[in-house]
């Protein structure tokens, strides 16, 4: 067999070219744009949602019947190391010492609180017993265990991080226990006994004297919700006394301010001048910056420390998943508590848990059509995503439920329209001049704020587990 060793010609890589090539046609071309893209714009259901007050005065006063609830708060601690020590100020929020503004009594308090550690199933306190300390919960969960009708027991109620119970022994003469509270998790939990707060009340005449006034804030007449009661009777026949009344109110109402979120938007004059074809550069930096703004009034909204939605939730309305993940008894727990619900609010990994656990359990969520928006629901109420809701390190978030309006006596949003210079409801666009480096500045505002008119129209479930696989 003889091989051909002839040389072949060399391949000509560089072919003569044809035509025009792209990249040089490209040169007197004009290229088809899209608008500048910005992965943070989200739904932002919360803005959709909730129905807007005009606040001319710029300060929103929500007034309420007088209420006699005298403690109604979470407790916070502080963590060095192994060693769990509560903040002194906190202890305010126990009924007992709720408007106590002693610090140097309630620093004794605090360090007298004894921390214990408790392992799953060991029962803190049992029914029937003295009630002699109260119990402030650090981290974990405590279940309260009651006995149904025929005689099994039921939990009835799940407290977790910063929860109490037990501050009853701290004005009553003798309570004891009505119910059993039992670790269901590893608990860290400090502890301030009766006999302690009594021997520092021998010393701190202030402390006595606003206890022994505390003790006597159960005697008013209230209703179950605590409000001062209105004296009424029905039923009667002939000539019965029909009782005076009034309807007392809060001497001192929260109001809300108007909150605001500003920034400085710069273009350089050349750019605004020279390359706005075709699509003007001032009003797409503008558009991206105001996109940017509404994203953080959304934060604010839930997550603000005065006015979010999260921290101003009362405690009673505060409910814990049974199971740790969100299932469809505690989606139906957060709906009874309140009247009219309007909707959910919840992380997007707090829907896929809960539709994970509906499908464990071999249940189909609805879904509803909301303006051309497909909407998983439970129970006939929306449930709409909302990635502001903080996801914590142990992969746990909340569940928000909610009535609207001020009809309804439920949750508004507060805002000025009609501000100067604005471009949008309660958002504003002002030149402020050209600087020497030709920078035209522009001043971007937002006003804005949220309340809660009665203490059910928000509620929320707590520290439910979104990672879990089965």
């Amino acid at each position: 067999m003889s091989v051909d060793a002839s040389p072949q010609p060399p391949v000509d890589l560089e072919r003569e070219r044809q035509s025009l090539d792209t990249a040089a046609a490209r040169n007197l071309a004009t290229t088809t744009k899209s608008v500048p893209q910005m992965q943070e714009i989200s739904s932002r259901w919360l803005l959709r949602m909730l129905p807007w007050v005009q606040v001319h005065s710029g300060t929103y006063r929500v007034n309420r019947r007088l209420s006699y609830a005298v403690g109604d708060g979470r407790v916070t601690f502080v963590q060095t190391a192994g060693r769990v020590e509560v903040i002194p100020a906190e202890l305010g929020e126990l009924p007992a010492l709720r408007d106590y503004h002693d610090q140097a009594v309630l620093t004794e308090l605090a360090r007298r609180c004894e921390q214990h550690e408790y392992p799953v199933g060991a029962v803190l306190a049992e029914f029937g017993s003295a009630v002699d300390r109260v119990f402030l919960i650090a981290h974990g969960r405590v279940e309260k265990v009651g006995t149904g009708p025929y005689g099994d027991e039921r939990v009835v109620e799940v407290l977790a991080d910063g929860g109490y119970f037990g501050d009853s022994s701290l004005t009553a003469a003798e309570p004891i226990w009505e119910t059993t509270f039992r670790a269901s998790t590893a608990c860290t939990v400090l502890e301030l006994t009766r006999a302690d707060v009594d021997n520092l009340a021998e010393r701190a005449e202030s402390l006595r004297a606003h206890l022994d006034d505390v003790a006597q804030v159960p005697e008013q007449r209230t209703n179950k919700y605590g409000e001062a009661a209105i004296d009424m009777v029905a039923g009667h026949v002939g000539e019965a006394v029909i009782p005076h009344t009034f309807v007392d109110y809060e001497l001192a109402p929260r109001e809300y301010e108007l909150s605001v979120a500003q920034t400085v938007l710069k273009v350089h004059t050349r750019v605004a001048d020279l390359y706005n074809e075709p699509m003007n550069q001032t009003e797409q930096q503008l558009r991206l910056t105001v996109e940017a703004l509404r994203e953080r009034q959304e934060y604010e909204l839930v997550n603000n420390s005065e006015f979010g939605l999260l921290a101003n939730c009362d405690h009673s309305q505060r409910i814990q998943p049974h199971d740790g993940v969100p299932g469809p008894d505690d989606m139906d727990e957060l709906l009874s508590r309140r009247r009219g619900n309007k909707f959910f609010l919840a992380h997007p990994k707090a829907i896929a848990a809960f539709g994970r656990e509906c499908n464990r359990r071999g249940l189909v969520p609805d879904t509803i059509d909301f303006n051309g928006h497909r909407i998983p629901a439970w129970r006939g109420v929306p449930i709409f995503p909302c990635g502001k809701i903080p996801l914590t390190e142990q992969r746990t978030t909340s569940i928000m439920c909610m009535r609207t309006g001020e009809d309804n006596q439920g949750v508004v949003g507060l805002r000025q329209d009609g501000i100067p210079d604005e471009i949008e409801p309660s958002l504003s666009v002002r030149f402020m001049g050209i600087n020497e480096q030709a920078i035209i500045s522009y001043l971007v505002t937002a006003y804005y704020s949220a309340a809660i008119l009665v203490p059910d129209a928000l509620g929320i479930l707590e520290n439910v587990e979104v990672s879990r696989r089965y």
